[in-house]
């Protein structure tokens, strides 16, 4: 999909009704913007901001959507509310009724979106734009009506909002009872509030209307639909603007009102705020390369995260997982994506995520144990699933080596030491530092000893070592070295299958085994999938003919986490390329899948839509996560032109259906946008293929790049690392590689790693040394240019 940028000029020729005269000016000569496909026009997009956002399909109209609160998730939310279902508009000309409701084009931008509908017989092309202001519990709808014909034209516009005031997932034990809502016109507005809670929506123009009044409709139980109704005359050859605001609160109407005013009042400048602000983010690790759509993938995957941004004051603020049917927090989903967040400095939103996870795991399981899922009214859910534990531990070390903070690692590690000594005291039945229970798979019966458990908990363990020795807790150094150094050869050892050549799934008993391989038989039977049944079969017959008392390691289900071992760098070198050599048989052209048992030899060839099932399922599934994780691993292994790869084919879900985004389920299936994607690109590209290995607590920025082969001429600029900037270009042709480093600190080292050789510096003094076949330069500079010939 290829980029457009339009110019919109809008000029209001304002009555004694009319309102504001004003632009909005979000869209401009220099917006990003994608047009979206017009066979994905019955597809859903989404119009955020940290407070509220809006989802509706790309057509214009508001159907029911998502699983979680089924056929709830749509339409415009105010976490921890809902405020409406969605509107309906339509214009009326010369007594022939105009639905907008077939948008014939649909259009992207990162902070705002259009739909617009043409009407070629009455000469009409109507646009309607709309924005959520930053930290404001509203949004702004405009329309514009062009007429390209001679004649003035006379037309009703008839605006109807469908609110819907209820409570979000769990709400009921929140005790949030949802009730009947009751509507009244004041001024030119309407208000809606739930009778028996001081939830409001206010909805109206900065017009006054000619007409107003509620619609009739029997089949709303709670809800209610109120319409308003307003005379547009639009000369020949001219357009008229028509503004709307939504707002709702669920504290109180005088909220709601303020918002609503504000809105009408100030969406001009509350637009340009918001337009600079996302300018800044794509400025923050700016990445410039030859292959213009991934690079124009990793710069909307900035935007998306700010989308997911949200804040509910009385909880905290943080990311949500994904749109629509995941907006609320969750533990390893943070886990993976604020690694990303840091990398492209969004720092504010990762300090305050941890917080929130932090505070109200700590509330909830007073042992270190981290939350796996909270709805926005704060009732936890999933109090936490075994990996989320060890993945926190990690996160707050990979972070502070980011910020450099110690008051950070000091808050947070109380928490780390109470969760790793849970993990092992009261997982770990048989004490082999293997715990037990659900890792990322969330398969009925696959809670047994997990690889991606033991792989995160001996990272977590090495990772809580290099804590401990930061904050002076000598004693703790060297018991959590140990463990670490133990669980890494045992995972070398116990974990693997030479059958297989992969790590294995899971290490449990025979019986737990065969129940699993029942289950996995009729997953594969039913996806038909010849090749998984044969191998399940035999796989049955070997532990039938060979039982074992003791639990041993299954390869059953070729689930993506056999790879975590290479992502955490922990596997030997040996083993780690034939895994991942053979984690390629389990891809399809856009990465990999969930569980490798749903591929099938037609799977290498299959680039079309996700066919999911009736009932929401990741069955048969292709995910950015576990591709992501696969470009991780590949880079760790110095295979950059193989993560590369990966990155190509989840950028072939970029823009496929949503124009923007990436969908969690490649190309087009469950979230429209999803959180963890930022982890999937921005590691393999800022920390390894660049090579940015911060220790801010160092005043260090380690640099040790592997590019791939064919990124000639490759930047990377404004990488926040602590108070310090860091930017990279390399410049490759026949007959040298050079390497430019601009930092903004002179008191900062940057110490950089190169394959042995000889090297011409001709900016910077560095002191040089070699080390394990590789040249290490240190510059204080803020300058540094070297080539290596």
């Amino acid at each position: 999909m290829k980029t457009t940028t339009l110019v919109l000029f809008i000029f209001l020729l304002l009555g004694c009704t009319s309102g504001s005269e004003e632009q909005l000016s979000i869209i401009s000569d220099n917006s990003p913007n994608i047009q979206g496909k017009d066979a994905y026009l019955s597809s859903p997009y989404v119009t955020a901001g940290d407070r509220l956002y809006m989802v509706g399909n790309q057509d214009g109209t508001f159907p029911a959507l998502g699983w979680h609160i089924k056929g709830e998730m749509g339409g415009i939310w105010n976490h921890p509310i809902k405020l409406m279902d969605g509107f309906e508009v339509n214009v009326t000309v010369n007594g022939k009724i105009l639905p907008l409701n077939k948008a014939s084009q649909f259009v992207n931008y990162p902070y705002a979106n259009k739909h617009i509908f043409q009407f070629e017989e009455e000469g009409l092309i109507i646009e309607r734009i709309q924005f959520v202001p930053d930290n404001i519990q509203g949004i702004l709808v405009q329309f514009i009506i062009r007429n390209n014909t001679q004649e003035t034209v006379e037309s009703n516009v008839n605006f109807v909002g469908h609110s819907n005031l209820r409570p979000t997932w769990l709400g009921e034990r929140s005790n949030m009872i949802d009730s009947k809502d009751v509507s009244k016109f004041e001024e030119d507005y309407w208000v809606v509030k739930d009778s028996l809670n001081p939830w409001y929506t206010i909805f109206g123009s900065d017009r006054a209307p000619i007409s107003s009044k509620t619609m009739e409709e029997p089949d709303k139980i709670n809800g209610t639909s109120d319409a308003l109704e307003y005379l547009v005359e639009i000369p020949a050859k001219s357009e008229k603007t028509l503004n709307f605001a939504i707002t709702g609160s669920y504290i109180s109407k005088e909220e709601a009102t303020n918002a609503h005013h504000s809105i009408l009042e100030n969406f001009i400048p509350l637009a340009r705020a918001k337009k600079a602000r996302y300018m800044e983010l794509a400025k923050q690790s700016k990445l410039t390369i030859p292959d213009k759509d991934l690079q124009e993938t990793y710069e909307w995957l900035k935007y998306n995260c700010d989308w997911l941004v949200r804040t509910v004051p009385e909880i905290g603020t943080g990311i949500g997982a994904g749109i629509p049917d995941y907006p609320w927090y969750f533990g390893v989903d943070s886990e993976y994506a604020l690694k990303g967040y840091m990398a492209i400095g969004q720092e504010e939103v990762v300090k305050q995520t941890i917080k929130l996870l932090d505070s109200v795991s700590m509330a909830v399981n007073n042992n270190g144990r981290i939350l796996h899922e909270m709805s926005t009214n704060g009732v936890v859910f999933n109090k936490g699933n075994i990996n989320e534990t060890p993945q926190f531990a990690s996160l707050i070390w990979e972070i502070y080596k980011w910020n450099g903070n110690e008051e950070f690692l000091a808050k947070y590690f109380p928490t780390i030491k109470k969760g790793l000594k849970w993990l092992l005291e009261e997982n770990d039945a048989n004490q082999n530092l293997f715990p037990d229970g659900f890792g990322m798979m969330e398969i009925h019966g696959l809670d047994s000893e997990m690889i991606d458990v033991a792989a995160y908990t001996q990272r977590a363990f090495a990772d809580a070592a290099l804590m401990a020795e930061e904050l002076g807790e000598t004693e703790l150094v060297q018991q959590y070295q140990d463990i670490a150094d133990e669980l890494k050869e045992k995972i070398n050892t116990d974990f693997w299958s030479e059958t297989f050549g992969s790590y294995a799934d899971f290490i449990g008993t025979d019986e737990q085994a065969l129940h699993l391989i029942e289950d996995a038989l009729v997953r594969a039977d039913t996806l038909n999938k010849p090749w998984a049944v044969e191998e399940l079969n035999v796989t049955k017959q070997q532990i039938l003919q060979n039982p074992s008392a003791a639990a041993r390691p299954f390869v059953l289900y070729h689930n993506w986490v056999v790879n975590t071992p290479m992502e955490m760098g922990i596997a030997d070198s040996t083993k780690a390329i034939l895994a991942l050599d053979n984690a390629k048989k389990f891809t399809n052209p856009f990465g990999v899948f969930v569980t490798g048992i749903d591929r099938d030899d037609t799977a290498g060839n299959d680039d079309g839509s996700f066919k999911g099932s009736k009932v929401f399922s990741y069955t048969g599934a292709v995910m950015t996560l576990p591709t992501g994780v696969q470009a991780v691993a590949e880079n760790n292994y110095g295979r950059p032109d193989q993560a590369l790869d990966y990155l190509k084919r989840m950028s072939r879900s970029f823009s496929y259906a949503l124009p923007g985004s990436i969908y969690e389920v490649s190309p087009d299936y469950g979230m429209m946008t999803q959180a963890w994607n930022i982890y999937a690109f921005a590691v393999p590209i800022i920390n390894q293929f660049f090579g940015i290995k911060p220790l801010a607590h160092k005043k260090t920025i380690v640099i040790e790049p592997q590019m791939p082969s064919e990124w000639g001429n490759a930047s990377l600029e404004d990488v926040k690392v602590g108070d310090n900037m860091v930017s990279i270009w390399h410049t490759k042709s026949k007959e040298s590689h050079q390497i430019k480093i601009q930092q903004a600190k002179t008191d900062w080292k940057i110490e950089l790693i190169l394959p042995k050789g000889d090297y011409m510096v001709t900016e910077g003094k560095p002191a040089s040394r070699t080390e394990n076949d590789k040249t290490i330069l240190t510059f204080t500079d803020k300058l540094i240019l070297v080539t290596k010939k």
